[in-house]
């Protein structure tokens, strides 16, 4: 089964989610260069698959780097940026069902389990 491209992922993020940074909810507007950012990085594994993807403003995705998501989640929060922690979550889990549906990804699942191990601790304490 044939991948899009990025920029194919990319306008698939922005359909899916809206034409915001997923971190500082700016609006990606061309004047606001739109990024694709791996929720799950490469370098842990993480595939180039739509659903670990999410539309990010070109600052965040360089800075974010390799950070974990929700590292980076509370950085901006510590920013006074409005990450979207739900949109996150719904990426994280879209992610995870993806993985059990195709398989694979052996490296990436670890990491992404912690992370929304972690999201649902924050989102709990602070309910």
């Amino acid at each position: 089964m044939r991948q899009p491209g990025r920029a194919e992922r990319l306008a698939a993020a922005h359909a899916r989610d809206g034409a915001t940074c997923l971190w500082c909810a700016r609006p990606l507007d061309g004047r606001v260069v739109a990024t694709t950012d791996h929720v799950v990085p490469k370098v842990r594994g993480g595939p180039s698959w739509l659903e670990n993807e999410v539309a990010a403003c070109r600052r965040c995705n360089g800075e974010r780097g390799h950070r974990g998501a929700v590292d980076w989640l509370q950085e901006c929060e510590r920013r006074g940026w409005s990450p979207d922690a739900e949109r996150l979550a719904r990426v994280l889990d879209d992610l995870a069902a993806a993985i059990e549906e195709r398989g694979g990804q052996r490296r990436a699942r670890p990491h992404l389990d912690a992370q929304r191990r972690r999201l649902a601790n924050l989102r709990r304490a602070a309910a």
